[in-house]
């Protein structure tokens, strides 16, 4: 297990929460960071699975934490949700989506109308993500549905959603409920799916053999890493400890205590 970059690597897939940050907190001069980054040339991708927000507005608040960073190196779970919508219905469609703007405008850009509770029965499939106005109409209307047999999507399995006064129930909490209702699960595009890291992996355009994936829980960042053929980095600033992390198989190629020590 070692603790730095090994020197066939060529490219960064991040995680953000717990990598980059906590709640409103830089982890680390992350502006420092990135510019060791730069330095031995690393290209880096972002990829997260709070798909609430648009790769703008991501844009927007890395740029507030000093990281200099473009729209096309965010990968959300949205746009993977959205990228597989778009290969089952290329032609683009109707959904019915439960969440909030960073889902909206992911399935916009494939071609796909969010439906309205009064047009759902329209609907080409279910897509259920992080929505913090959810109703119990919308609770409904998504349980019919896939009830019916209309294909079901979510974004991500997580349970809970961190806030500066703690943890809410996340995107995946939300999920059980129609998948407790209907007895039928959702195919997950965030992690631990490896299709957010495969998706990750075609945008930077290199071997999967030179691209380590970067996070903090072995559950979903790691996993999905390794589901993928990617080597994977553990970095203990986040959910995961250094003995949980020595218990995992596979083995975890590297171990660091934060970004700053896997990149110096």
């Amino acid at each position: 297990m070692m603790c730095n970059i090994p020197e066939n690597i060529r490219a960064l897939i991040l995680d953000m929460d717990g990598v980059l940050w906590r709640s409103d907190s830089p982890i680390g001069d992350l502006t420092a960071i990135f510019n060791a980054i730069e330095a031995r040339g690393l290209e880096t991708v972002f990829a997260t699975n709070n798909g609430t927000r648009t790769p703008r507005e991501y844009v927007k608040r890395m740029n507030g934490f000093g990281i200099k960073v473009e729209a096309r190196q965010i990968i959300t779970s949205s746009l993977v949700l959205a990228h597989m919508l778009g290969e089952k219905f290329p032609q683009g469609g109707s959904v019915f989506a439960v969440g909030e703007s960073g889902l909206i405008e992911a399935l916009n850009d494939k071609n796909f109308v969010a439906l309205s509770l009064e047009e759902a029965e329209k609907a080409q499939a279910v897509a259920i993500g992080m929505d913090r106005n959810l109703t119990v109409r919308k609770f409904s209307e998504a349980a019919l549905l896939v009830q019916s047999g209309v294909p079901f999507y979510a974004t991500n399995p997580d349970r809970t959603f961190p806030t500066p006064r703690g943890k809410i129930p996340g995107a995946g909490s939300w999920i059980s409920v129609i998948s407790t209702a209907t007895g039928i699960c959702p195919t997950y595009a965030g992690k631990p799916s490896p299709a957010l890291i495969e998706l990750a992996c075609r945008r930077l355009g290199l071997p999967k053999e030179q691209v380590l994936v970067v996070g903090d829980r072995l559950d979903t960042d790691i996993a999905a890493g390794q589901s993928a053929g990617c080597p994977v980095a553990l970095v203990l600033s986040g959910v995961s400890s250094r003995a949980e992390a020595e218990a995992w198989h596979p083995e975890v190629d590297v171990v660091a205590a934060d970004l700053e020590s896997l990149v110096k």
